[in-house]
């Protein structure tokens, strides 16, 4: 009930969640509903309402007293009831001293002396808590120290927040109050000041503020400092997509010094290829090699030349780019990249005595790369075809071996099946330049601490559906552990399970791919079970095998599916209104309905798991059948079918294991891969579906 209310929060949840609170209002499980019922109120800012609730809960709160306290006095302040709200809060450090709210409650306690005119212990009162450094509070700060007169404290507090936090949603406001207490401040700013803001908006990825803050200075930095900042202001009005400004801006940068004209001739080639002038950008490329060939800025344009040629398809050019990157920039980025294009364009243009040597250098020269799974399975494949048997056993061995999980590590696997190769693998010095898999510290099944007192409080307010508030108790509880030199592996498993009894099974994936980043190189015995369930669930699974069967689908497929798609987050939706848990656009939707002559469809239905499944299995079966390999019907389901079928038209493949590896959209080819190599953990984790 309390999932429902905070998720839905309808008259019926409400309802639902007061009635147990008033049946229980004399035990502990009722003082949990009252903060479940109060907190409801308070995200919908109905604090009215939510004051009888948690004042309701008080009696009773015990473990969970300071979220019922810092809420009501929350809902008090926000009602104008200041006497009531500073009385709740004014003990609060005293009586919850080890609470994770002190902070938000000391703010709120200050805020409310500033409004009854205590200032300055307001102020006396915030400096104790600057450590770590949050925005609120530096913004309460000053607010309280202008408030207490001493403009110079509260100047200099709001110049380093405005200038130094510009991400932070308070910088703004800090900017206001400063032109308040210091009027001048902002315009005799030092000039560093104002580029780190610049820099730092620039880096958040918000562009438009980062373009205005630039072009404020132009005409305050040195002529020296001028062409690097109109540099930096055409970059950021291009990503900013204010295209005309760009061009602008880009026409009063200089052709010099070097490393400017460099800068210059690459941002004009960005504008061409934001405008799809691959003609112009191509031309950009000549004249950025003859002004700077060793400029970082010719590696980027390289890769975007490739990437060009690439998708025309025009691979004996794309090569020529690819390997121009690689050779002028061995150690860069993306040189392995490129190398392995370079390898992998030349086995599709039926080079193979290159592309073998290619493969055996994308391993010697890149051995820690992402490639290298592939130029292992590849150079295998072609000593396979070469009656090399124990040049390729050796090598899918390696891969196996090393790459245990990787789509290409199952691939070796069936051919090795394939070959019947007995006996240890010959040996071959090239592959001793794979090095081991990071030896990151084993993850034990440690038992998660229930006597631990933070513990006990998660597990409370986990029974709440307070689900935020208990994995920041586990948190805290880990942490404090961790600096007893307690063992802490707990703590992953113990939040994704969390989150899987709520069905947010897309965080509890998400919780273990970050505590386990390595997770498909290991053996299934290195990890405890419990992970491997959380990272490869199986809700819906009824309906999900019903219907999977129902269209001739392997199942773990269709879980391996949706886990790319949503990570089974039923209530998803992509930027482009893919709906659900396989992520159907309404229109496909509402067409599959029809097909199936479903009565009364709505879209909204989407988001309901088995007409998800429903529809979904079939519009997968509809590309199975359209293009006969599931390989083929991923990268559809992905990236369209007419993309397919122009990629399937770039020539004849070996096996659609080829055709995957040619995908030219990065994102689609590592759709597809992740996709059958999912399917098979599944199988391993669960056996026959």
């Amino acid at each position: 009930m309390a999932r429902q209310l905070l998720q839905d929060r309808t008259t019926a949840a409400y309802a639902g969640v007061e009635a147990f609170a008033r049946r229980h209002s004399s035990e502990d499980a009722g003082a949990l509903a009252w903060l479940v019922l109060g907190y409801a109120h308070v995200l919908d800012h109905d604090y009215a309402q939510a004051i009888p609730a948690l004042s309701r809960a008080h009696p009773h709160a015990g473990d969970i007293g300071d979220y019922v306290d810092y809420y009501r006095g929350e809902s008090y302040a926000q009602t104008g009831r200041i006497p009531e709200a500073m009385a709740v809060l004014s003990g609060f450090a005293k009586k919850y001293p080890e609470s994770l709210l002190l902070g938000d409650a000391t703010l709120l306690y200050s805020n409310l002396l500033v409004t009854e005119g205590q200032a300055q212990a307001a102020a006396e009162l915030l400096e104790h808590d600057r450590k770590p450094l949050r925005a609120d509070i530096e913004l309460a700060l000053g607010r309280a120290y202008a408030a207490a007169g001493d403009g110079a404290k509260a100047t200099a507090i709001f110049s380093n927040l405005y200038f130094s936090m510009p991400l932070s949603s308070e910088a703004n406001q800090a900017g206001e109050e400063l032109k308040k207490v210091s009027p001048t401040a902002l315009s005799i700013a030092a000039l560093p000041e104002r580029k780190t803001r610049a820099d730092l908006l620039g880096k958040g990825k918000r562009y438009s503020e980062a373009a205005d803050e630039y072009r404020g200075l132009l005409n305050e930095v040195s002529p020296a400092e001028r062409p690097a900042l109109q540099l930096s202001l055409v970059e950021a009005l291009r990503r900013a997509g204010r295209i005309k400004e760009a061009k602008q801006a880009l026409e009063q940068v200089p052709s010099a010094p070097l490393e400017i004209n460099a800068g210059r001739l690459f941002n004009l080639g960005e504008l061409a290829w934001d405008a799809n002038d691959n003609d112009s950008f191509l031309k950009t490329l000549d004249q950025l090699r003859q002004a700077d060939p060793s400029s970082p800025y010719l590696e980027q344009a390289l890769l975007k030349a490739g990437n060009i040629y690439l998708l025309k398809p025009d691979y004996d050019h794309a090569i020529d780019s690819y390997r121009e990157l690689q050779a002028r920039f061995p150690k860069a980025s993306k040189a392995s990249y490129a190398h392995w294009k370079v390898a992998w364009l030349s086995l599709r243009q039926g080079r193979n005595v290159e592309a073998k040597t290619e493969f055996e250098n994308q391993i010697g020269l890149y051995p820690n790369s992402e490639e290298v799974p592939a130029a292992l399975y590849w150079r295998a494949r072609l000593a396979q075809e070469d009656g090399d048997l124990a040049m390729a056993a050796a090598y899918y061995q390696k891969l196996s071996l090393r790459f245990r999980n990787y789509y290409y590590g199952e691939l070796a696997r069936e051919q090795l099946q394939k070959m019947k190769v007995s006996g240890p693998p010959q040996d071959y010095a090239l592959l001793d330049r794979v090095p081991p898999m990071s030896s990151d510290p084993a993850v034990t099944n440690d038992t998660v601490p229930t006597d631990d007192l933070r513990v006990q409080k998660a597990h409370l307010l986990e029974n709440g559906a307070l689900l935020d508030f208990a994995v920041r108790e586990l948190k805290a509880a880990a942490q404090a552990g961790k600096a007893e030199g307690d063992k802490t592996d707990w703590l992953p498993a113990e939040t994704a399970r969390m989150y899987e009894d709520a069905g947010r099974y897309d965080i509890a994936i998400e919780v273990l791919k970050r505590a386990v980043p390595n997770y498909f190189a290991v053996d299934l015995d290195s990890l405890p079970h419990a992970y491997w369930e959380a990272l490869f669930p199986k809700p819906y699974w009824f309906d999900l095998k019903r219907f999977s069967a129902a269209n001739a689908l392997d199942p773990y497929l269709v879980a391996s599916l949706i886990r790319q798609e949503s990570e089974f987050n039923p209530n998803a939706v992509s930027r482009k209104d893919a709906v659900g848990l396989m992520q159907l656009l309404p229109k496909v939707g509402k067409t599959l309905a029809k097909q199936q002559k479903i009565k009364h469809y709505k879209a909204a239905q989407l988001f309901t798991p088995g007409m998800n499944l429903q529809l979904g299995t079939r519009y997968f079966r509809a590309m199975v059948d359209q293009f006969g390999a599931f390989e083929y019907a991923l990268a559809a389901y992905n990236a369209g079918t007419d993309r397919v079928q122009t990629w399937l038209g770039y020539g004849k493949y070996r096996d659609p294991q080829e055709f995957v590896e040619s995908i030219p959209f990065t994102e689609t080819r590592e759709y597809v891969q992740a996709i059958l190599r999912n399917a098979n953990m599944y199988r391993q984790l669960y056996g026959a579906p």
